[in-house]
This record gives C-alpha cells, sequence and structure tokens, in this order.
C-alpha cells in the first residue's frame, strides 16, 4: 500500500484514492491512528465510529464524481463552535455542551460534497481570544513548538491541517482567529467577507461580525473548499449576495507598513520577513496611514462591540463562573457599555469608515503582518490580556470594515516559528484575492504546515458557471464600463481579472461610439499582456452576444499568461490601420481613467 504523506492536501488524498490501494474506511483508519497519538489538546470530541462507518457506506454507494461530489471521502474537521448533527457542540464550555440536531448550513453543504468529519476540535472558549490556551480542554500548541502557543481562537483546527490529520478545517474569526493560528503554524487562513459564507448553526461570539473560515494547507486547497461553502441562506440574517470586486491584473497598488507602523513587539527580525514578501508581490507600493485602521481595531475590544460577546453569552442561560478567567473579564467588560456607547461607537466607526475609505481610494489591496509574533504558553498565561491584544494589532479591524482577506505563510525566523502576512481587500473580492495570495505563498518558499519543504499545488480560477460559455472582453464591456450593462442583461457573470500572453498589442479604434480598442495578437511581439476580464455566459445568450459584435471586431482564441485560452474579443487587422496604439497603458481600464484625450 502507498505510504500516507506527511501531510494531506486535496490532490493527495485524490491520488491515494486512484491508486486503488486506499479507500475512505482505510485513510479514516488511520489517520484515526495519527489523531490517536497526537496532542489530546486538539480535538475536544470524536466521530464515533458508527457514524463514521454510515458516512463511508453513504459514499461507498456512489463513485466519486468531480462535478457532484468534488470532495469525496476527503477527511476535515470542525471548530467546536459549530454545529455538526449527532456531536456536542461545547465552545470549549463543558456546561454549555449539547448535541446538536442538525449541521450548520456550511458543514451540510461540504457533506453534501462528499466530505467525511473526523471530529470537533478545540478553541479559546466561546471564541474569545486569539491564543489557544483559554480552554479547559487543554491548550494547542505550535507544530514547531511544544512551548508555544497556536494561536487561537480557532487552536485546534489550525494545528489538525498544520499536523497533517486532516486536509483541511473549519475555524471562525471575529479578531483574526481563522488567521493568527495561520500564521503560527505555516498554512493558509481563508477569511471570507464577512455574510459570504452562512452562519446558521455557528454559535456567535459578535454576531454582527464573526465568520466562519477555512484552513488548508495551500490557497488552491482553501478556494476550493470556501467555493462550496458559500452562498447566500436565507435563514441567516447575516448572510448577504455580495457584489464582486475585481482587482488589476498589472499595475496592482499594494498598501504596505510605514516604518513607524511596523510593530513586531521585540521580535524585530519579523520586519525582514515582511520585507521579503512585500518585494515578493513585485507591485507598486503604497506607505498607508495606518491610524484609523488601529483606531477601528481598537473598537473591538475597547468599545461597545465587547457587549456583543456579552449578549452571545447571556442567550446561553449559563453563569458567569463557568467562564475561563480571562475570558470572563472579557466579556463582563460589555456590561460598561450602554446603548449611549453604542450609538457612540456606531458613530465613530462611521468616521472612521470615511478616513479608511481616503486610503482605498489609492490603493487596491492592503498586505499586512498577520501575528507581529507568537508568544510561549508560559508567557501568554502570565500576561494573557496584553500578549493577546498584541496578537490582534493588524487583524482586529478586518470584520468592522467588511473586509475579505487571506493570510499566508511568509517565511521563518532563526529559532525556527513562522512568520505570516495577509492580504486585504474590499468585501466581495474574495477571488481576486486569491491568485496573489498564491503568488506570495509560492515566493516564500518556506512549504507548508510541519512540512517545510511541501509544495503548494497551483491555485486554479473560480470555474465558470455550469452549462454556460466562457468570454473575454477587452474594452467597454469590462465591468463598470459602457456596455458593461449588455453582459449582465444577458445573465452573464464575471469569472475573474486575467492578462493575456505578451503577444498582444492594443489600439484606439477611430469613430466608434462609445469608444472602443482593438487587441491584436502579434506572435513575437514582447509587450507586458493586456489586462482583460473572463466572463460566463448561457450558451443562448452567448450566440446572440456574439451576433451583435460590429466588424473590425471579432471573436477569436485569447492566450493568457497564466497558461491556457479563452474565446474573446479579437479585432482584425486592417481595422487598426493608423489608429492610436495604447499598448503601453496595460488594458482598457487604466487608458481611460488615464483621461488621454481621443485624437
Amino acid at each position: 500500500m502507498t505510504d500516507l504523506p506527511m501531510l494531506l492536501d486535496l490532490e493527495a488524498v485524490r491520488a491515494l484514492y486512484a491508486t486503488g490501494n486506499w479507500m475512505p474506511e482505510s485513510l479514516i483508519a488511520a489517520l484515526t491512528d495519527r489523531i490517536d497519538t497526537a496532542d489530546p489538546a486538539i480535538f475536544i470530541s470524536r466521530t464515533p465510529p458508527a457514524m463514521l462507518h454510515e458516512a463511508i457506506a453513504a459514499l461507498l454507494a456512489r463513485a466519486p464524481e468531480p462535478n457532484s461530489l468534488p470532495l469525496w471521502g476527503v477527511p476535515f474537521a470542525v471548530k467546536d463552535n459549530i454545529d455538526v448533527a449527532g456531536l456536542p457542540t461545547t465552545c470549549a464550555c463543558p456546561d454549555y455542551a449539547r448535541i446538536a440536531e442538525t449541521s450548520a448550513t456550511v458543514v451540510a453543504k461540504l457533506v453534501a460534497a462528499g466530505a467525511i468529519i473526523l471530529g470537533k476540535t478545540n478553541l479559546d472558549q466561546f471564541a474569545t481570544g486569539l491564543n489557544g490556551t483559554r480552554s479547559p480542554y487543554g491548550a494547542p500548541r505550535s507544530v514547531f513548538d511544544p512551548d508555544s502557543i497556536s494561536g487561537g481562537s480557532s487552536s485546534g483546527s489550525a494545528v489538525a491541517v498544520a499536523a497533517g490529520l486532516v486536509p483541511f478545517a473549519l475555524g471562525t474569526d471575529t479578531a483574526g482567529s481563522g488567521r493568527v493560528p495561520a500564521a503560527l503554524n505555516n498554512i493558509v487562513g481563508i477569511k471570507p467577507t464577512p455574510g459570504l459564507l452562512s452562519s446558521t448553526g455557528m454559535v456567535p461570539a459578535c454576531r454582527s461580525l464573526d465568520c466562519i473560515t477555512i484552513f488548508a494547507l495551500s490557497v488552491a486547497d482553501g478556494a476550493a473548499v470556501r467555493r462550496i461553502a458559500d452562498g447566500h441562506d436565507p435563514a441567516d440574517a447575516w448572510s448577504r449576495v455580495l457584489p464582486t470586486v475585481t482587482l488589476p491584473a498589472k499595475n496592482l497598488r499594494v498598501g504596505v507598513l510605514k516604518p513607524e507602523d511596523r510593530d513586531f513587539c521585540g521580535k524585530d527580525e519579523h520586519g525582514a520577513l515582511y520585507e521579503a514578501a512585500i518585494a515578493r508581490l513585485n507591485a507598486q507600493l503604497v506607505e498607508i496611514d495606518y491610524t484609523p485602521f488601529r483606531e477601528v481595531a481598537a473598537l473591538l475590544y475597547d468599545g461597545p462591540w465587547v457587549a456583543e460577546r456579552l449578549a452571545a453569552f447571556q442567550d446561553t442561560g449559563l453563569p458567569e463562573d463557568v467562564l475561563d478567567p480571562s475570558v470572563r473579564r472579557i466579556i463582563l467588560g460589555g456590561r460598561d457599555h450602554d446603548a449611549v456607547a453604542a450609538f457612540r461607537g456606531l458613530y465613530r466607526l462611521e468616521e472612521l469608515k470615511r478616513r479608511c475609505a481616503e486610503t482605498w481610494a489609492g490603493v487596491d489591496i492592503l498586505l499586512l503582518p498577520t501575528a507581529p509574533r507568537g508568544y510561549t504558553v508560559a508567557e501568554m498565561l502570565a500576561d494573557p490580556i496584553r500578549l493577546n491584544s498584541n496578537l490582534g494589532l493588524y487583524t482586529n479591524f478586518f470584520n468592522l470594515l467588511g473586509l475579505a482577506g487571506v493570510a499566508v505563510p511568509a517565511g521563518f525566523a532563526s529559532d525556527g516559528l513562522p512568520f505570516g502576512v495577509t492580504i486585504a481587500a474590499p468585501g466581495g473580492s474574495d477571488e481576486a484575492l486569491l491568485p496573489i495570495a498564491d503568488r506570495l505563498h509560492r515566493g516564500a518558499a518556506c512549504g507548508a504546515g510541519i512540512d517545510r519543504a511541501a509544495v503548494p499545488p497551483p491555485q486554479e480560477a473560480a470555474p465558470a458557471p455550469q452549462d454556460s460559455l466562457a468570454i473575454a472582453v477587452v474594452g467597454a464591456h469590462l465591468s463598470g464600463m459602457a456596455l458593461n450593462h449588455e453582459l449582465l442583461a444577458l445573465g452573464g457573470t464575471l469569472v475573474r481579472a486575467a492578462l493575456t500572453t505578451p503577444d498582444y498589442r492594443l489600439y484606439l479604434l477611430p469613430d466608434t461610439v462609445p469608444a472602443k480598442p482593438g487587441l491584436i495578437h502579434e506572435p513575437g511581439f514582447g509587450g507586458a499582456g493586456i489586462a482583460i476580464e473572463i466572463w460566463a455566459l448561457p450558451p443562448a445568450a452567448f450566440g446572440a452576444f456574439v451576433a451583435k459584435i460590429p466588424a473590425p471586431l471579432g471573436i477569436g482564441k485569447i492566450s493568457l499568461a497564466d497558461g491556457g485560452s479563452v474565446s474573446g474579443f479579437l479585432c482584425e487587422g486592417w481595422g487598426v490601420r493608423g489608429a492610436r496604439e495604447i499598448t503601453e497603458f496595460g488594458g482598457w481600464r487604466a487608458f481611460a481613467e488615464a483621461a488621454v484625450p481621443a485624437k
């Protein structure tokens, strides 16, 4: 039988099954043995053998189907503040423990896609903390040092992935709980835009801010799981149908911290790792004023939002003395904030959002340290509030501002402990962030989880909706441009931004209303590529759309810089004779934004 790899990503699981020597039952048995010998603080409860047998039998009745069962036989773990039918939900508080009657919406989607739950993972009690030590079930440790914290509150989920116990795991994130443990264990943390994933079946910490998150060994795996899990949930009042936000395929503007805002809490060599991550993006850098973001972050614990944690705890009906001392101190601090304070906090947040918007006007993404540093368990227990606050220095503001984020590994310090960075962009940019995050992770060459030599699988673009046809648009049909409404009226959906290979030139077509460009394929031309967008259209709409394309434009195959090709707008050579070449702008949107008068 093929040996079980040290780490299991989605590709590795599928490869094992493809050999014919492994089946879900044998893989689950092997991973069960691993969990038995791992730190007992990682899991709070395990899926009983009878439930596993039932889940495996249901899978074996259906062959692996990439479309309907994309996670066939893939094991995963669930943070123990998210319901799994038939298993206890404890929130790391034994007095709260109850058997869930139904699974959370996100869990149900993953199981329906073929995934198998191995158990419920440990957390900082009631998801209150970023360090992983606030649980009566023990403190999971960093996979690189048994004396160091794992990060929290999604401690067990992150360690389970990093240690090779499961290919992916669900966490949650209010202040950074889906990102800080990723950084401290050398894995990827996908923090969706608030509302993108349903929160039905999740015990809230701050109901208006909480997100379910995904821990994985690569951006590709995290993205694949998130795409299965997301979608509007009418049963969840906080679920949202979000607009799709794209990012430039070139000339990306990256907001980075000024030197005076780079605080690594005494571990200064992390500054060099942050600088290296910045350099890997090879983008236009903009030093930002971090002050308004820091002030938003302060609202989460120093402002009235801490009262939302108190409201969530009061809904449990439990007495205060069941709480971990640090958790109790934080939650009961909500009593200091009345309704007047809540409104003042809302007013202050809106003021700060306006100031943050000024920053976003000049940048496309932010690149920040995920956590300044980690600590030993002993250090954390000796100073639990201050050191926990340090961990959230660059994470606490995200959900108050409705941002999407992806945390990725960014190298190791000389003590052998990992460092991570997070990229952020406005809500709805979840897909657009993925290729950037993937590039950052690959460039760090620091492996994944416990395996520092692992090579992440490539991140793939989101698939076009089933029964649709892809088309690349170059000019006036780009999102937000003059003719984009034609695509939307035909039921078109944006798949992603893209870049052509270097052998394309762009021209301003004369006498077109609205103005349009012409894309010319010129083999051997050594340009930088042209920014385009790939859209998906229903087959019937595709034909109607193409039929209306005026000469000299037509549809042909366009080669993409990241591989493959797609049907899209090309121009016949005669149509650009005497036309102004605008290739230097790198795309139609950049040309239009430059406000260069047409000639």
